[in-house]
């Protein structure tokens, strides 16, 4: 399972913690420290469309209108911090987000 997020993000550290406990082998990947590439991007863009930009974040509020104007590769690209956290890549499936129905899934699934 990979877990793509940011290490200092509380969501992230939160989902690693619960997946592991729920006997999971996780790995995160930090997308700000260990870049994405185009394509990756574009898995994540054509799996989950806008949604995977978070718009309430303080990196959004801090973008330029430009930016904001600009499409979500391009922001991601820029300003990884943006995306959704985490994304999780789990036999072959992406999930975005983390709340308990989240954890109730991947419990049922360990």
């Amino acid at each position: 399972m990979i877990l793509y997020g940011l290490a200092t993000c509380d969501v992230t550290r939160k989902a690693e913690k619960e997946l592991k406990k729920a006997g999971f082998e996780v790995t995160l990947r930090d997308v700000r420290a260990e870049p994405m590439s185009a394509a990756e991007w574009d898995e994540f863009i054509h799996e989950f469309g806008d949604q995977i930009v978070n718009r309430n974040s303080t990196t959004w509020r801090a973008l330029s209108d430009w930016m904001k104007q600009s499409d979500a590769d391009a922001q991601l690209a820029n300003h990884p911090a943006l995306m959704k956290r985490p994304v999780i890549r789990h036999e072959g499936k992406l999930s975005l987000g983390w709340d308990d129905a989240s954890l109730s899934r991947f419990t049922a699934a360990g």
